[in-house]
């Protein structure tokens, strides 16, 4: 017997795994690695694979039971996946097999009538429960503290009815009695009670931060613990920083960091993939086991909230065992909205739509710096992706560049993302924020996207007039939050909005100095004595006037009519018109300006072709619009939250 390596991205090796699973009764599953047994007649007799630190679609032949392949097998995943960088191994078998796996030093995590879950090695469950622990014993700790300053404060002394009705809304301690779980009743019982939320905020939403309002009410301390895996279009950093900030008025509620073992890739996989089948309900209950066994105990926490489930066939069976498993489960009623209830799913549709009206309404203001940022990348990735371009990085080539690729400049984009959510956290503040501080993030974001791409200059001028456009646009949000029905009353519509987004861009940008070895500096100065030729921060000081004057509308107005080449066609109309000092510098004044006649054409005769042909004549020549570009990413970004 030998043990044979098997890649289940393969197709022909996968069809290999799928029949022999088949043959004892199991479905594949994802993993990265399977492990194949196989006889001297290179017969496969067991095989056992891994998905991530999981031992999964483990089985031996009948024929072979009893002959300790099994311990061979298992020996061998294991000591693959510590190569691997796992120091703790799980494993999901039947309930049948749970002795075996004893033997071999796997601990019992959690298990439901169709199958168990083990783990081996260290660390585990062990640190978590250690460090839930922590996490109980400071909040009790900080309920102490918190409970000598307010009898120390003047106005508790005072007894004053402000006072008082603080303290009833922080302290007091309710249940719903069976009651409606949205209408918490006074207690019976002097045992303080905890609960715990378990969520994954999507973004961070109002019926995410009332929910947690809800179950505040009725438990003496409140955990609300985010869903760690990083499978989401938010990050689990910003997440649960968006709680955080979400929550911070209520003082009895402590945010805690997820782990793999609340609802996780490793416990409870069809969550993400929200597939409702015969494993789902396994998993459900494994996780649930998980949570009852470990994670409530460890914080000392006897009720569980969710908030109702409309529409999502998975987490509404979820919430139904959850009934059936735990002892105290607190079901509250979805926030509503316009007779629809408020979901992180909305959010991000309004988010595609470019929709910051619905979104203002579905939101915490904590929420909207990290919705601005993550439209201000979705904007750069929107304008890489646009295929073809002339003498562009996109899908088909490389373009003018020879140092730059698409995996490149994808790579660039994600270095530069938590920047973007730096500077929408700077903005959103009541005072606009000093060009020191703006240009200290900046000079950081530039070092991680050079040190990304091996010091290749992939989005230096995006991310100036990115970042401006997002300073501002946060303060913007941050204005009309603290002030929305007058702020709106005051502003005519849309055009309003704009203007005032662009007289905060002209503001920022007046406080920035001139720059010198730019692409724009000297491409300014190959031109002195001919024409007058504006960089970067020469069209930011004046607030992209033709952005808002010609290209914002060019694009909307092609939203709008579903045309499918908007972000083509939106290009040309801005090489139409910008004194592109990328390809100045590359090659003159003279093919600057032949390049505004040659977009203006295609324009006037649109095809793709003839865009192809542009690609082609453009890459040959080392034509690059790339100031063009930019000012495409920035009207993908302005039209997406003002429209």
């Amino acid at each position: 017997m030998e043990i044979q390596t098997l890649n289940p991205a393969t197709p022909r090796q996968r069809q290999r795994i799928e029949a022999f699973l088949k043959r004892n009764g199991l479905r594949f599953d994802d993993m990265h690695y399977y492990a194949a047994v196989t006889d001297d007649d290179g017969e496969m007799i067991a095989g056992g694979g891994l998905k991530g630190n999981v031992i999964k679609c483990v089985a031996v032949d009948d024929a072979h039971k009893g002959e300790a392949i099994a311990n061979t097998l298992i020996s061998h995943l294991i000591a693959h996946a510590n190569e691997e960088g796992h120091s703790n191994v799980k494993l999901f078998t039947k309930p049948k097999n749970r002795q075996l796996f004893e033997s071999l030093s796997f601990r019992l995590l959690a298990e439901a009538p169709e199958a168990v879950l083990m783990e081996t090695g260290i660390g585990g469950i062990n640190n978590t429960v250690e460090a839930l622990k922590r996490i109980r014993e400071e909040s009790e700790k900080y309920k102490e503290y918190n409970k000598e300053c307010k009898e120390d404060s003047k106005e508790c002394k005072e007894n004053s009815e402000e006072c008082k009705k603080e303290e009833k809304t922080n302290l007091n301690i309710t249940t719903p009695q069976h009651l409606n779980p949205s209408t918490p009743q006074p207690l019976t019982t002097t045992t303080p009670l905890r609960g715990v939320v378990v969520m994954n905020c999507n973004p961070f939403t109002l019926g995410h931060r009332y929910l947690i309002e809800q179950a505040a009410k009725q438990v003496e301390r409140l955990f609300v613990m985010v869903v760690r895996e990083d499978c989401s279009l938010f990050a689990y950093a910003e997440r649960k920083a968006m709680v955080e900030q979400g929550v911070a008025h209520l003082e009895n509620v402590t945010v805690i960091d997820g782990s793999e073992y609340a609802i996780s890739q490793a416990t409870f996989p069809t969550y993400f993939l929200k597939r409702l089948d015969d494993a789902a309900d396994t998993q459900m209950l494994l996780d649930l086991d998980l949570f009852r066994r470990h994670i409530a105990p460890a914080l000392g926490a006897t009720v569980r909230f969710v908030g109702t489930e409309p529409t999502d066939r998975l987490t509404r069976r979820y919430n139904q065992l959850m009934h059936e498993v735990l002892a105290d489960v607190r079901e509250t009623a979805r926030l509503e909205k316009e007779g629809n209830a408020v979901s992180a799913s909305r959010v991000r549709k309004a988010m595609e739509q470019g929709d910051m009206s619905t979104i203002r309404q579905l939101v915490p203001p904590t929420t909207l710096p990290y919705i601005i940022a993550h439209l201000a990348t979705q904007a750069l990735q929107a304008e890489l992706d646009t295929t073809p371009k002339p003498g562009l990085v996109d899908k088909d080539n490389n373009g003018a560049h020879r140092d730059m690729d698409y995996a490149l400049m994808q790579r660039s984009i994600d270095t530069l993302h938590p920047y973007f959510v730096k500077l929408a956290l700077l903005g959103c503040a009541d005072a606009l924020p000093t060009h020191t501080s703006i240009r200290d993030i900046g000079i950081e974001a530039e070092k991680a996207m050079l040190s990304a791409t091996n010091g290749v200059n992939t989005h230096k001028g995006a991310l100036f007039s990115m970042g401006l456009a997002v300073v501002a646009a946060a303060h913007e949000e941050r204005k009309i939050a603290a002030n929305e029905e007058q702020i709106l009353k005051e502003r005519n519509g849309g055009e309003d909005v704009l203007v005032s987004l662009q007289t905060t861009i002209k503001a920022l940008a007046a406080s920035f100095p001139d720059t010198n070895g730019t692409h724009g500096s000297k491409a300014k100065l190959l031109s002195k004595g001919t024409t007058a030729i504006k960089g970067a921060l020469d069209n930011a000081r004046e607030g992209y006037e033709m952005l808002f004057a010609e290209w914002l509308p060019f694009y909307i107005e092609r939203r709008k009519e579903h045309d499918a080449y908007t972000p083509h066609k939106t290009l040309l109309r801005i090489m139409c018109d910008l004194d592109d000092t990328n390809v100045i510098y590359r090659t003159d004044l003279a093919t600057a300006e032949e390049v505004k006649q040659e977009a203006r054409a295609l324009l006037d005769s649109f095809s793709e072709a003839a865009l192809k042909d542009m690609d082609k004549r453009y890459t040959a020549r080392n034509i690059s619009p790339g100031g063009a570009a930019d000012m495409l990413s920035l009207t993908i970004f302005i039209g997406s939250i003002q429209t």
